[in-house]
């Protein structure tokens, strides 16, 4: 049943089951993120092998960020949008939770979701179209493991909300485990891309992802006194764009082949 809260939680595709999951269920959950993941990549995957039969590529990529959003009902962006009001102007972390928490998006959240998007369709443009589909199966299931490491690594700044159900819950059992199945996914959708040296490769983005997690994590941390419920999806959307970037960046300079 932990399974099916995560993705319940992670994704807006419906489950037969009715039994709502407990509240234990929910937070153990967390160590099933990447393996949703994993199913959201194998997803936009397969959108991506059916419309390109017959859609124009740019088309394609700008479907395949739409397809991103709507497939977790934009909770992440939502976190996204909602963590960049909050980071806007110069106030303590008590003021920083009241406009995160306020339903209006507003100048500062409205612009980095923009540039967000603009940024993942670039990146994801200049990704090779033969790399295109294990690129699109491993970016979700980084960025859902991302999540699970912040949620571990970071306080939470609120002593309410859905997040605190997932922070009692997070222990390093639930990490290592997380871990080792995002790398392990990685090595395999490496080697399956056809790149030399996937070994290295694999570890070398994985590692880009932490990177990109630790500093943005310890920036979120040192605004908001802590992480929140929208701090973790912010984190998901931030490692996404680092996985998209990565390769994209690997790819152009050639590095994919020397690694």
């Amino acid at each position: 049943m932990s399974f099916v809260a995560a993705f319940r939680f992670l994704t807006v595709i419906p489950l037969p089951l009715r039994r709502e999951p407990t509240g234990e269920e929910v937070g153990r959950s967390l160590v099933y993120f990447p393996v949703v993941g994993l199913l959201i990549g194998l997803l936009l995957a397969g959108i991506n092998w059916v419309l390109r039969l017959f859609v124009p590529d740019g088309i394609v990529n700008a479907l395949l960020i739409v397809a991103m959003v709507l497939v977790s009902g934009a909770l992440h962006i939502d976190g996204f949008i909602d963590t960049c009001d909050g980071l806007a102007g110069n106030k303590p972390p008590q003021e920083r939770w009241k406009v995160m928490k306020d339903s209006r998006a507003g100048a500062f959240g409205i612009a980095g979701a923009v540039l967000l998007l603009m940024v993942k369709f670039a990146t994801l443009s200049a990704i090779p179209v033969h790399l295109l589909a294990a690129t699109l199966v491993l970016t979700p299931v980084v960025s859902r493991w991302a999540m699970v490491y912040a949620i571990r690594a970071y306080p939470y700044a609120l002593e309410s909300g859905l997040g605190t159900v997932f922070k009692r819950a997070a222990n390093c059992p639930m990490l290592t485990v997380a871990s080792i199945f995002t790398l392990a996914v990685s090595l395999l959708l490496v080697w399956w891309a056809g790149i030399s040296y996937y070994f290295a490769a694999a570890l070398a983005i994985v590692a880009v992802i932490w990177l990109v997690t630790v500093i943005w994590g310890t920036y979120m941390r040192h605004k908001f006194a802590g992480l929140t419920g929208d701090s973790y999806g912010a984190v998901n959307e931030m490692a996404e764009l680092a996985a998209l970037a990565t390769v994209a960046v690997l790819a152009f300079n050639g590095w994919l082949w020397v690694l």
